[in-house]
């Protein structure tokens, strides 16, 4: 009888097991249904746009959040690549009436916009000419040896060229065609099958070395000097030397670190080269002497890096520089207008879908909801000490940035009403208007939209946009916990 009670419950239990896959596989086939998770998004938008408007937000402030906040949800699921989700929520506010037609379109008119689509054009040409091979495997006969010797590479590249190039958007146009190489003489193709093998590390890693160098240094970064100006409001001396001096610990410390903590969360497939600097140097030998071409897009690429750094003395803009180095490659023939046309797809789309993002953004911005969301959020810390709401702030303002495309807009908005809270609850001045600084610099990494500067990246092919966002996540988790544990020095040297 004993025998019988254990076989009858045996077979209970199995049956049990057996229903419980059942449910499991209905439930994922349902999820799996790209049309369950398009409907799921229309639901959520559709109940955020009638519900009842918080804090006395403005009624078209609400809706456009509904649906800003839609597209990046869709993009999250995967129910909408990011390019369709944006068309749809331009083409939502404009019939909706939220934004105007004039407004909707001016995101494209943006300079640092056509910086992005001119600096996909150039990276071609780095590649086509042979010299972005070249510089590639220089790199890989002295780095080679691993994976992640080639990304603390380019970590080091960003970091020695930033001072002299106050825009992350124009060193990401100078790293992405030699990151690109890197990718594609290590064997690591834009496709599915050998993506991971090198290329999405390094990808990666050179938008975790933008949001780092423009830490590092003043002129890193055009939103610096902002933050200084904010700082002087306060007494607090944000100069070139009082700059590096405090960022210098911690963001080495992160350049050394973070680098280690991606390889970690996002491997690559292809770890160890040994057998890479050998190689390397034998295609060189193979290439020969440089060629006309790449003599060519060597000096245009000299002459537009020079003219990046002097673009704010000179008083030039830093999109028709890289337009007059595009007409420069055209006329001394290192790429063809016929391989632009065959390259410009990706370039077009990905211009597209962070204009409208960013014009969704910044008008958010116009019409006072971040505002209205900063203030009441920071308003509910009165009475906590001093160290708990300066970590509440520095978490908050940090993660405020989901809602932003741009690191300038986000500090224009933020930064001065953060920065008052943090001084009435007596965080010291210095610390606060310094990590304010720094946040919004490796904050940059968060998302694909976080910046201008990961456009270039997250249009390579290598990355995915859910990719982007788990490891951005990890990269600015890591970046934020450096940098709070560095307050002492922060304090003592400011």
């Amino acid at each position: 009888m004993k025998s019988l009670a254990n076989e009858i419950k045996l077979v209970l239990f199995a049956v049990t097991l057996t229903k419980q896959n059942e449910q499991q596989t209905m439930l994922s086939k349902i999820w799996n249904n790209i049309w369950f998770r398009r409907l799921l998004v229309l639901a959520i938008g559709m109940l955020l746009w009638h519900s009842s408007i918080p804090w006395g937000i403005e009624p078209k402030a609400w809706q456009l959040f509904v649906l800003f906040i839609s597209a990046i949800f869709a993009v999250l699921i995967d129910a909408f690549s990011i390019f369709v989700a944006s068309l749809l929520a331009m083409t939502l506010a404009v019939l909706a009436q939220v934004l105007d037609t004039n407004k909707a379109f001016s995101g494209f008119s943006e300079g640092f916009m056509l910086l992005i689509l001119s600096s996909f054009l150039i990276s071609n040409g780095v590649v086509k000419s042979g010299l972005g091979k070249r510089l590639a495997l220089i790199l890989i006969r002295r780095f080679g040896h691993s994976t992640l010797r080639l990304g603390y590479c380019i970590i080091a590249t960003d970091a020695l060229i930033g001072p002299g190039i106050p825009s992350n958007t124009a060193r990401s146009g100078v790293l992405y065609p030699i990151v690109r190489s890197l990718a594609l003489d290590t064997g690591s193709q834009p496709e599915e099958g050998s993506r991971k093998s090198t290329g999405s590390f390094l990808m990666m890693t050179a938008i975790t070395s933008l949001a780092l160098s423009s830490s590092l240094w003043l002129t890193a970064m055009a939103a610096n000097p902002i933050s200084a100006g904010f700082g002087a409001q306060y007494g607090v001396n944000m100069d070139f030397a009082h700059w590096i001096l405090v960022s210098s610990v911690p963001t080495i410390l992160a350049m050394i670190i973070i680098p280690y903590i991606l390889y970690q969360t996002f491997p690559p497939t292809l770890k160890e080269t040994p057998e890479a600097p050998e190689a390397a140097a034998e295609a060189l030998k193979q290439m020969g002497p440089l060629s006309l071409k790449e003599r060519s897009m060597g000096l245009i690429f000299i002459v537009m890096v020079i003219f990046w750094a002097l673009a704010n003395a000179l008083n030039l803009n830093l999109a028709i520089i890289t337009f007059l180095g595009l007409a420069a490659m055209i006329i001394f023939e290192v790429i063809s207008l016929k391989e632009l046309q065959a390259e410009g797809g990706e370039a077009l789309i990905t211009f597209l879908w962070f204009a409208i993002m960013y014009v969704l953004s910044s008008t958010l911005n116009e019409l006072g909801f971040m505002k209205v969301i900063g203030e009441k959020i920071s308003g509910q810390l009165t009475g906590l000490s001093w160290p708990v709401v300066f970590i509440v702030l520095i978490t908050m303002y940090v993660f405020i940035h989901y809602l932003f495309v741009s690191q300038t807009a986000h500090l224009l908005a933020l930064f001065g009403v953060f920065l008052e809270v943090g001084n009435n609850a007596q965080v010291p001045v210095v610390l606060m208007v310094y990590m304010l600084a720094f946040a919004t610099n490796f904050f940059s990494g968060l998302t694909p939209q976080a910046s201008s500067a990961n456009v270039l990246f997250c249009g390579s092919g290598y990355l995915t946009q859910q990719e982007v966002y788990k490891q951005g996540l990890i990269v600015t988790l890591a970046s934020m916990a450096i940098y709070l544990l560095c307050s002492p020095w922060i304090l003592a040297v400011g």
